[in-house]
């Protein structure tokens, strides 16, 4: 292209100058492009009858604004009851071997003829954590991780940032965010990593910190087991189906609005300019899918989770078990919270069972269990009818159930994540704000919520 053409383009793109210096960007790039199109077209022959475009057939439903986002939708949902349906049996079968690991732990230390508390602390303490967070994180990781891929394979993700970006442009942040939010479904901490691929250090942070908004799938359990007891009575799969679907808007709703607000705030700037050419459809590789969703993400995440829940169960098993008096350390903490909780439409035993899963979001249910029913290590129900048998007991209403599952969506990151954030970032202030700032928007929201029905006289 010739040193006058440029300087015409400029011109003409000049003239439709908007006051939005990225619609401007976006004005010289499509006269670029437009201009390049004629070019081609004068010196460029091919036959007369050329073959189906299908990557444009494709996008033009794909990408379209009548089509894009359902069809999007549709895909992200059928990936998600893929990875939710598909790692039920996974993990009930993961679970019972190896809490039959336990008992032969159990075995092994009693004929080494060690005392009672070895045996609580290693088994019911660190074990029984690890296995938890084992075989509740790892079947969906296996599966979540290996369709996301297969996505990013085919070259489907590209279409969400396009369909995306105008959201996180209105955010002042980056389109790129949209694949790490997308990716922090799976897991937080992985989703932190992806943000590598955004290149402003400005839009990077704050694509870290927002990214926990997005339940990952160590939340899902406790998202879907309070969504049921939501509609306990009613037998109706599809209302507890709704409220998890609802729970994954609100949390999209919140990266985009907290995002808003750090780019007006902390991390004020100009949202650098997103020039996204889609690249062509392509047959998925298998092999590539395989090496990097579970050797480069998976297993990745799983360690770092691994490192964190052992010496989190030491530390649970030590306060549900030393006592003061008649009353354990867990309970007396849960005794002090019990104000804060009442304000929020929780109680301590929730804020409680929070604070000391910060290790992993699995554990949360497992500790507020162990808590009502002071057994002093871990503990499961056997069914959905016994847990909302024990919560009515312990004073819950539909109010306490909705705050909870809202405070479990917006809180803070878990310990892996926020280890994460700290590597990524090389920042010790920015991995508090990321704890921080998801911890004063879940108490803001489950305030208003508590009050409103309060005040409303709502049980």
């Amino acid at each position: 292209m010739s040193q006058v053409s440029l300087h015409e383009l400029l011109q003409e793109a000049g003239r439709l100058r908007p006051a939005d210096p990225l619609a401007y960007n976006d004005a010289i790039v499509s006269a670029i492009y437009g201009r390049a199109g004629e070019i081609a077209s004068k010196v460029v022959r091919g036959p007369q009858k050329p073959a189906p475009d299908w990557d444009q057939k494709l996008d033009d439903i794909l990408t379209s604004r009548v089509f894009g986002f359902p069809s999007m939708l549709l895909l992200l949902f059928m990936v998600f009851w893929v990875t939710l349906v598909g790692a039920n049996y996974p993990s009930e079968l993961l679970a019972s071997v190896l809490f039959r690991g336990q008992e032969w732990l159990t075995g092994l230390l009693s004929g080494l003829k060690a005392p009672a508390w070895v045996n609580g602390l290693l088994v019911e303490g660190i074990y029984r954590c690890l296995a938890w967070v084992v075989s509740v994180m790892l079947p969906p990781m296996a599966i979540f991780f290996p369709c996301f891929t297969l996505l990013e394979d085919v070259g489907y993700l590209p279409r969400i940032a396009f369909n995306l970006d105008n959201f996180f442009k209105k955010a002042g942040t980056h389109g790129k965010q949209s694949l790490t939010m997308s990716m922090g479904f799976g897991c937080n901490a992985a989703g932190v990593v992806a943000c590598r691929i955004i290149e402003s250090p400005r839009e990077r942070l704050i694509a870290m910190l927002t990214n926990n908004f997005v339940p990952c799938n160590g939340r899902f359990p406790t998202l879907i087991t309070l969504a049921g007891l939501l509609v306990m009575g009613t037998a109706s799969s599809l209302g507890a189906t709704l409220i998890v679907v609802g729970s994954v808007l609100l949390g999209i709703a919140a990266t985009l609005a907290v995002s808003w607000g750090l780019s007006r705030t902390l991390l004020r700037g100009i949202p650098s300019s997103f020039t996204l050419e889609l690249p062509p459809y392509r047959k998925p590789r298998v092999g590539s899918i395989i090496v990097r969703s579970i050797f480069d993400r998976t297993i990745f995440v799983l360690r770092r989770a691994v490192l964190v829940a052992g010496p989190a169960g030491a530390v649970i098993w030590l306060l549900a078990n030393l006592r003061v008096g008649q009353d354990s350390l867990l309970a007396i903490g849960a005794r002090w919270l019990d104000p804060a909780g009442q304000l929020l439409g929780l109680d301590g035993c929730i804020l409680m069972a929070f604070i000391l899963g910060l290790p992993a979001n699995e554990i949360v249910l497992p500790i507020l269990i162990m808590s009502y029913l002071a057994t002093g290590s871990l503990t499961e129900l056997s069914s959905l009818a016994d847990l909302h048998r024990l919560l009515v007991e312990h004073g819950w209403t539909g109010v306490t159930a909705l705050c909870t599952m809202l405070f479990s969506l917006l809180h803070y990151p878990c310990a892996t994540t926020l280890w994460t954030i700290k590597q990524e970032s090389g920042s010790v202030k920015w991995t508090v704000l990321a704890a921080a700032i998801p911890l004063a928007v879940a108490v803001t929201v489950c305030l208003i919520v508590a009050q409103t029905a309060k005040w409303l006289g709502l049980g």
